[in-house]
């Protein structure tokens, strides 16, 4: 709702009561005293032509002072107004106040130039892979020249709000489902893009454009939501054969460099001896590695340890 502008109307309202009372007292106010002296003369002759007179005046009267109220115009800092001159548009004047003269200047229209937002749906439109969905757009808008939006279109709003369902439509059109899910932002922008080419011939400015909601049917969801749990399965699963390999390949690289070098295998096999005397439940036997006697005594206490667990 437009809110009133209140300044504007009592001076306008002054305005008239400084023109009309005193042409009243003037031009009014002594007719009445001559009708008064007709209607007590035993002869009332032009009594009519009198009247009629009388009328005359206060309609001219009353007609000067409203169009001379109306040549004051106030406008907030929200406000443009558009000015014609005998028909052909002058420009843009405001905020602030204004005298226009009558006769000559006329008003087109007074926009408020404000940033507003409009919502844009799209129902059932298929999508590239033939998928009806349901989008839901905010468009945020400006005028950024108020002639061209006054003069160049008779609803700028609505030409607009059309031109984005439009822009909207064929987008979903030209895309798959799944960027329409994903990559919402590079969506917008392109919207953004095509909604912007048509409405600047309307002097709006396209200033964002944001999807906010797009609805798929139920089905479908789950369908989704399956072949993105086999995609990070899949994914998963190469991930770990990539580690395995580069494991594989780090093995490979260490026994060559153990292989190599004269008394490295004893190191690592004391390393090894180190890291297990950290665990308090083992027991380690030491014993050549081609002794049998020491092979024979480490079956036989592994067998002991294990039958008093």
């Amino acid at each position: 709702m437009q809110k009133r502008n209140t300044v504007q109307s009592f001076l306008r309202t002054l305005i008239r009561l400084v023109v009309i009372v005193p042409l009243l007292l003037l031009l009014v106010y002594p007719d009445i005293g001559k009708i008064g002296s007709i209607l007590l003369s035993a002869v009332p002759e032009g009594l009519i032509i009198r009247l009629l007179i009388t009328f005359v005046k206060l309609v001219l009267i009353f007609w000067l002072g409203n169009l001379l109220a109306k040549t004051v115009y106030i406008l907030p800092q929200w406000e443009r107004l558009i000015l014609l001159r005998l028909g052909k548009s002058v420009g843009a004047r405001g905020p602030g106040l204004f005298f226009i003269p009558p006769f000559i200047f006329e008003v087109a229209n007074i926009i408020d130039i404000r940033i507003s937002t409009y919502e844009v749906k799209a129902t059932k439109t298929l999508t590239k892979d033939n998928i009806p969905v349901d989008v839901t757009a905010a468009v945020e808008l400006e005028i950024e020249d108020p002639e061209k939006a006054s003069i160049n279109v008779i609803d700028f709003w609505k030409t607009t709000e059309w031109a984005s369902m439009e822009a909207l439509k064929s987008t979903i059109g030209g895309n798959e489902l799944r960027p329409l899910l994903s990559e919402t932002e590079k969506i917008a922008k392109a919207l953004k893009a095509d909604i912007d080419k048509v409405a600047q011939d309307y002097g709006v400015n396209v200033r964002a454009v944001r999807i906010t909601d797009v609805g798929t049917p139920p089905s479908l969801v789950e369908e989704l939501a399956v072949i993105a749990r086999a995609e990070r399965s899949s994914k998963a699963k190469k991930i770990q054969a990539d580690a395995e390999v580069m494991v594989a390949k780090s093995l490979a690289k260490a026994s060559e460099i153990l292989a190599s070098s004269e008394g490295t295998m004893q190191l690592r096999q004391i390393q090894a001896l180190l890291e297990m005397s950290k665990e308090e439940s083992s027991t380690i036997i030491l014993y050549p590695m081609d002794g049998l006697k020491g092979s024979e005594i480490a079956t036989s206490t592994a067998a002991v340890h294990s039958k008093k667990k």
